[in-house]
Formats: structure tokens, sequence, C-alpha cells
């Protein structure tokens, strides 16, 4: 099919490669314009664009579509279908439109659970069993368009967002592939209302711990932000960053060391399993705590 991919981050990469590989004619690549990023806050290309660049294909990055010339642009591809995996902006009717069957996305939930901007992260620290991707016919709502695909996978005991992340960029690849080639014999399903939730954009706020929560949720809550933003907590006079945790037997004040990395909470106790010291690299437990004193209590 002739096609146009939008998408921006490392996520969408695995989509775009699939696409192409199952011989699919990429008309054009939309992505996020370049932004100044590192130490230099030179503007620095999405993966997206990087690796369209490598694969020879036309990007694009415009600031808006919803300006009529943005919109003319679009519809001048003459796309049979549009492909969108965490593009980064909203599309407004016109071009839902444009291509003749309208626009696909790939969501990283098990739809209506978790619509939104962060439906990985949520899952983790929600306690999820299991979650997937759906591909979804779009429409003007926020992930709210009748589902033609759906695969489950299970949610790892000490997965983190990073870890799921990249299996469910592979699982979107391989559906949105499974999609296309038998588009003429899938029904879309409608979502039902029943069981809709919204995976809320995380915010830097909610990254310090609070160690008078039960340690399963701490843990979760460890994981569900590894690795970006990270959960952190005060160790000594270090802002420590939290990469992995499970929850374990303990008893103790909240925040209180009762272990190497072992963590009292208002019930039970996690243990810290990856951590990273502010200038260094993430560390294992026990090159973590190799010269560092750790205090009787953490903040």
């Amino acid at each position: 099919m002739r096609l146009v991919f939008m998408g921006s981050p490392d996520f969408s990469v695995p989509a775009l490669d699939a696409l192409v590989a199952a011989g699919h004619e990429i008309a054009a690549v939309y992505c996020q314009p370049p932004r100044p990023a590192g130490r230099g806050k030179k503007d620095r290309p999405t993966p997206v664009h990087i690796r369209a660049l490598e694969l020879g294909l036309e990007v694009r990055h415009p600031k808006s579509l919803r300006t009529g010339e943005a919109q003319a642009e679009f519809a001048a591809l003459d796309a049979e279908i549009g492909v969108v995996v965490a593009y980064g902006l909203i599309l407004p009717q016109p071009i839902l439109d444009a291509p003749t069957h309208g626009c696909l996305n790939i969501h990283a939930s098990l739809l209506p659970r978790w619509r939104g901007a962060a439906p990985i992260h949520r899952a983790i620290m929600a306690g999820d069993a299991e979650t997937g991707v759906c591909i979804m016919q779009m429409d003007a709502g926020l992930d709210t368009g009748p589902v033609l695909l759906r695969r489950a996978i299970l949610i790892g005991a000490e997965e983190t967002t990073g870890d799921l992340h990249d299996r469910l960029s592979h699982l979107g690849a391989t559906a949105i592939v499974e999609t296309l080639d038998q588009l003429d014999r899938l029904t879309p399903e409608p979502q039902p209302d029943d069981g809709a939730t919204y995976a809320a954009k995380i915010d830097k706020s909610e990254a310090r711990v609070d160690w008078s929560r039960p340690a399963s949720e701490v843990a979760r809550h460890i994981r569900g932000l590894s690795p970006h933003p990270g959960a952190w907590c005060e160790i000594g006079d270090e802002r420590v960053k939290l990469l992995g945790a499970c929850a374990t037997n303990g008893a103790g004040l909240p925040g209180e060391v009762i272990g190497p990395l072992t963590i009292a909470c208002g019930i039970g106790a996690v243990q810290i399993t990856r951590a990273q010291r502010p200038g260094k690299r993430p560390m294992g437990t026990g090159e973590f705590l190799r010269g560092f004193e750790m205090p009787a209590k953490v903040g």
C-alpha cells in the first residue's frame, strides 16, 4: 500500500522498519521538528527522522497540521492510509480524512484501558497483569476509535517501563504489518465505555518516592518511572535515581534502611536493584554500595 508514516521517538522506529521490509510504499515520513538537546543545545532530529533518512525516505516535520497549506501538502501525497505511532501532534479532521482508508494508530495498551499519553508507565504503576498493543482506526477523540486488531502480553514481575516499551514497540511493528495485510478482512470493533481509563502524562512532581505507601506500590512506582523520568529519593545529601525495585519482606519505619539498599515502607519493604547517583551511571546493588555508606534512613 502507499502510506504516510507519522511518528517521532524510538518507539516508532521498529514499525517504520517493518513497513519498509514488508514492501509498502512510504510516500513521506512525518515527525516532530528537530529540537535543542544535549549540553550544546544543538538541534537534534528525532529517532524516526534519522532512520527515515537512512532509508532514503522523504521527511517532513511541520510545526502544525492545522494550516490549509499543511493539509493540502498532506492530501497531495495521495496516500491509501496513514500509520501513526507516537507522532506528537493532534491530527485535525482533514488529515484524518485525506488517505483513502483513513489513519491507523498503534497504541501501547489494551484499549479502552489507558487511553492517553503514558499507557506503558501507567500500566506498570497500576499493577496490571497484562497489556499489549491495539491497531485503532483514528477519529477525532483521544484514542477512542474502533479497534481493528489487538495483541496482548503479560507484564513481567520486575519489568520496568523501559523493558516493556521495547517489547511493545516490536509487537506494534508486527501488528501493523499484520493489519495492513488483512485490512479488507478485519472488522473495526467500537471501544466499550466500560473499563476506559486515562493514562495522564507523567509529571516530574510524581517522581519522588513516598515510603509511607505499601511496598508493592512503591516498587511498581519505581519500575513504572524507569528509566524516564526516574523515581528518586534523598540518600544522605544526594538525590539518587531509583531504576529497579522489588517488594520484599521486612518492617521498619517508612524510609528506614533495614538491609543493603532495602528500605522499609508503610507495609513491607522494597529492595532497590538498580540505582544512579548524580553524575554516575546506573549501577546494581553491589556496585552502588561499594565505597558508599548508607545512612540509617532515606528521604
